[in-house]
C-alpha cells in the first residue's frame, strides 16, 4: 500500500522552518571547520555540540541504526558516509549531509567541499552538482510533476558528462525524515506524482564523475562509487508553492 503525500498547512510550516533553518547554520559551520587534518569524527563531535547548543538533535543519530550524528562522505564515498578516524588531506572531496530534528520537525541538507587544491575537473563536478540541484529546485512548484524535477536535474548532470547515481534519490520529508514521495534524479518531464502546495521535498542530486554504478560497503551505510572516482552531493529541503519554490534551508544573515 502506497504512503500518502502529505500537505502541511501554514501552521505546520511555521513549526518546520526553524529546524530548517538550524540544519541550515549547522551544515554551514561544519563546512567552514572541514580543514586538513580534521578528522569526520572531529566534525561529527562539533555538528553534535552545535545541535546541542541550538536546542536540536540528529534526525541521523540511531535511524535504522546509524552511528554518526551526520553523514561525511570522502572522495569515492557518494553518501552515508561514517564518521570516525579519517582524517581530511589536502584536495580530498568531502560531502557533509546534516539532518536535524527540532521541535518535531526535520530539516535536511547537504554540501560537498574541496579541500584545499583547487582541481579543475573536480570543481567542475562540484558546480555541476550543484547547477543540477538548483534546476531541480526550479521545477518544485504546484502542478508539476516529480518527474519535471528529475529531468530537470539529469540533464544538467549528462550535458556536462558527468553519472547520475539512481540507486538512491530525495524524498518527501517533515515530521518524518523520509516521506513520500521519492524524488530520483532521473527521469522524463511530465511524469510521476503532481506536486501540490505545501508539499515539502528533499531534493538532492548525487553526481559521479566516472560511472553511475555504485556499491554498499561492508558497514552497510557507506556508498561507494564502483570505479572509485570522486561524487559530489548537495542538498536541499525545499516548499513546493503555487508561485516560486522557497528553499527552507537557507542559511539566515542578520
Amino acid at each position: 500500500m502506497r504512503r500518502k503525500i502529505l500537505v502541511k498547512s501554514d501552521a505546520e510550516l511555521d513549526r518546520m522552518r526553524p529546524a530548517c533553518e538550524i540544519a541550515a547554520l549547522i551544515l554551514d559551520d561544519v563546512v567552514k571547520a572541514c580543514a586538513p587534518g580534521v578528522t569526520t569524527g572531529e566534525l561529527d563531535e562539533f555538528a553534535r555540540k552545535r545541535m546541542e547548543a541550538l536546542g536540536a538533535t540528529s534526525a541521523f543519530f540511531g535511524y535504522r541504526g546509524f552511528p554518526g550524528h551526520i553523514c561525511t562522505s570522502v572522495n569515492d564515498e557518494v553518501v552515508h558516509g561514517i564518521p570516525g578516524l579519517r582524517r581530511i588531506k589536502v584536495g580530498d572531496v568531502v560531502s557533509i549531509d546534516v539532518g536535524v530534528s527540532y521541535g518535531g520537525w526535520i530539516g535536511d541538507n547537504a554540501r560537498t567541499v574541496l579541500v584545499g587544491v583547487q582541481d579543475p575537473e573536480l570543481m567542475r563536478l562540484l558546480q555541476t552538482t550543484e547547477l543540477a540541484l538548483q534546476a531541480g529546485i526550479r521545477k518544485a512548484v504546484a502542478g508539476a510533476r516529480v518527474g519535471d524535477i528529475s529531468s530537470a536535474i539529469e540533464r544538467v548532470v549528462l550535458a556536462a558528462g558527468f553519472s547520475v547515481v539512481k540507486e538512491f534519490v530525495g524524498h518527501g520529508v517533515g515530521r518524518s525524515m523520509h516521506e513520500e514521495p521519492q524524488i530520483p534524479n532521473f527521469g522524463k518531464a511530465g511524469q510521476g506524482p503532481r506536486l501540490r502546495s505545501g508539499m515539502t521535498l528533499a531534493i538532492e542530486p548525487m553526481v559521479n564523475l566516472g560511472v553511475e554504478k555504485v556499491e554498499l560497503m561492508p558497514d552497510g551505510w557507506t556508498v561507494l562509487t564502483a570505479d572509485r572516482k570522486p561524487s559530489a552531493h548537495f542538498e536541499h529541503t525545499v516548499l513546493v508553492r503555487d508561485g516560486a519554490p522557497e528553499i527552507l534551508t537557507w542559511k539566515k544573515t542578520s
